[in-house]
């Protein structure tokens, strides 16, 4: 997937996504902490046909979900591999 970033200057960041197979959609992140996903028109590769709202949790939420495995397993693994560093240090 190719990723670019735009700045809105004092207002947001535009992260514009294409995936693989051509499809756009986009991430705007306001100053606020408010994102937008935004959903492009194929027709129209600059018009959003869509843009959903999510608070800073909501946003959190779906990162976890998109992500290959829960906060709380990455951090038991990481965990798991500093114990296992430090005690082949010694």
């Amino acid at each position: 997937m190719d990723v670019t970033r735009v700045t809105l200057p004092g207002v947001a960041a535009v992260y514009q996504c294409v995936t693989r197979d051509g499809r756009r959609f986009g991430v705007l992140v306001e100053k606020s902490g408010r994102r937008r996903l935004l959903v492009y028109d194929p027709a129209k590769p600059d018009t959003p046909l869509q843009a959903i709202i999510l608070e800073q949790r909501e946003a959190d939420q779906l990162a976890d979900i998109l992500h290959s495995g829960p906060v709380l397993d990455r951090l038991a693994r990481l965990e798991r591999r500093f114990a296992e560093f430090t005690e082949a240090a010694r």
